[in-house]
């Protein structure tokens, strides 16, 4: 079972925490962490754009000129795709990039993330994560004493509004809390700081 060293949040040494193996010690799947994160971003996409067919785009009811007799090639509508202000064949729709991961490939992708965070010595445990009013610089504050890098991810028990509008304007830090953590985000920061009460709701769920 690994052990993990608990800060203050003056980064001074508190105690030592025993971390449960099911949840912060198992062999990381990379291929389920990697198919977590392109479900992440792909269900990003807005896929909102769009172009218009020759159906949809205005004028062009009238035939330009007569099928033959001509010398010129026959023409149904100035709106054909050839023609210019013509529609746009085979162009983008609106549509979902989105897909879902069956929810265990869920849960052993996440546990994955946590693990190789623990191995790689990139998580840190707060015992408490508290502020008494909005102040960004008390949130620097307490990054710098945990020698945190500069892109950060704050999990928290659960929301505190506090210390997420502290946070926010923070350039590289994000808060989240247990019940929104992602694959994505875990992966995505360079030192992880989770409070106690946290790693114990995670180990509740995923253990």
């Amino acid at each position: 079972m690994p052990n993990t060293v608990v800060y203050n949040m003056a980064g001074e040494k508190v105690e030592e925490l025993a971390l449960n193996e099911n949840v912060f010690a198992i062999e990381p799947n990379t291929s389920l962490m990697h198919l977590a994160v392109v479900s992440y971003l792909a269900n990003q996409r807005q896929g909102t754009q769009s172009t218009k067919t020759r159906a949809e785009v205005s004028g062009g009811g009238k035939k330009p000129w007569r099928q033959k007799g001509t010398g010129r090639a026959r023409q149904g509508s100035t709106r054909a795709p050839q023609w210019y202000h013509g529609g746009i064949a085979h162009g983008p729709k609106p549509r979902g990039y989105g897909f879902h991961l069956p929810k265990k490939q869920r849960q052993i992708a996440l546990k994955s993330a946590l693990s190789s965070k623990v191995a790689a010595d990139e998580m840190k445990v707060l015992d408490a994560f508290t502020l008494d009013a909005i102040k960004t610089k008390e949130v620097v504050k307490v990054l710098a004493a945990l020698d945190c890098a500069k892109k950060s991810l704050i999990v928290l028990a659960e929301n505190d509004n506090t210390i997420y509008r502290s946070a926010r304007n923070i350039a590289g830090v994000k808060v989240t809390t247990v019940n929104t953590i992602n694959t994505y985000d875990i992966l995505n920061c360079d030192t992880l700081v989770i409070t106690k009460n946290a790693v114990a709701n995670l180990e509740e769920v995923y253990a």
